[in-house]
């Protein structure tokens, strides 16, 4: 994870777009191959702010100073996406489960089960700071007691049988997250997310994730516009290749 993050500071629409290359070659004999080319892939926000106060411009601003225009890259939580890997896919390896948890795949969801005799986690820790607020949600269903976890903070639900969606609002000191399952229980699970906001949206199935490790500013200035006594506006732009 880079050492600097974007400020947790977003208003809504956040403009994303998505860049594809592909690579083309002609041979000698007039045969072309064209091949996507997936490491040339760019991501950029337009992230617009109206009316933000002395001190939140202050933010930008420092930000933009640490990270030297587009010189120095960052770590950037996407406003608009879940910010789990492979959400839907529980049994994939970024998921770290208790020996005794077991999981089954249904229509409805995982069928989450700890015949153990002690409590028993599902967690993923994100490439993603600690110390700034994030939400974790998720649709379960079943009886009795499930734990939800932000780092080493607790949330107990208690489930009434039918479908529900928990969350659990934190500020952890790690970004790692999941669900405790108490002994001998089971519950079925969909819908795990992650957003760094106060507040659960509507789910968004993931599979790589909604964090940028080397995200870039796209400007070397930030252009403030003061439209009254404590009131500014700005545009930013966050490009990020993926060179993986």
């Amino acid at each position: 994870m880079s050492a600097l993050t974007y400020p947790q500071l977003t208003q809504y629409p956040v403009v994303r777009r998505r860049k594809l290359r592909t690579v083309v070659n002609r041979s000698a004999d007039g045969h072309v191959v064209i091949l996507a080319d997936a490491p040339g892939a760019t991501t950029e926000w337009q992230l617009q702010y109206a009316d933000l106060s002395d001190t939140e411009i202050a933010t930008l601003e420092s930000f933009f100073a640490a990270a030297e225009g587009t010189l120095n890259a960052f770590t950037f939580l996407d406003p608009e996406a879940n910010l789990l890997a492979w959400s839907g896919k529980l049994d994939e390896a970024v998921w770290v489960k208790g020996p005794a948890l077991t999981l089954t795949a249904s229509s409805a969801g995982w069928q989450v089960s700890n015949p153990g005799v002690g409590a028993q986690s599902i967690t993923q820790t994100i490439e993603a700071p600690a110390g700034i607020v994030y939400c974790l949600s998720a649709e379960v269903q079943g009886t009795g007691l499930v734990t939800m976890l932000a780092g080493s903070l607790r949330a107990d639900c208690m489930l009434t049988g039918g479908r529900q969606r928990i969350v659990f609002p934190a500020t952890p000191d790690t970004a790692t997250f999941g669900l405790e399952l108490p002994a001998g229980s089971a519950v079925t699970v969909q819908g795990m997310q992650v957003e760094a906001q106060w507040g659960a949206s509507t789910y968004r199935a993931s599979t790589t994730g909604g964090v940028y490790v080397g995200a870039r500013l796209g400007d070397d200035a930030l252009e403030v516009v003061t439209t009254d006594v404590n009131r500014h506006s700005c545009t930013v732009k966050v490009l990020y290749a993926d060179h993986r």
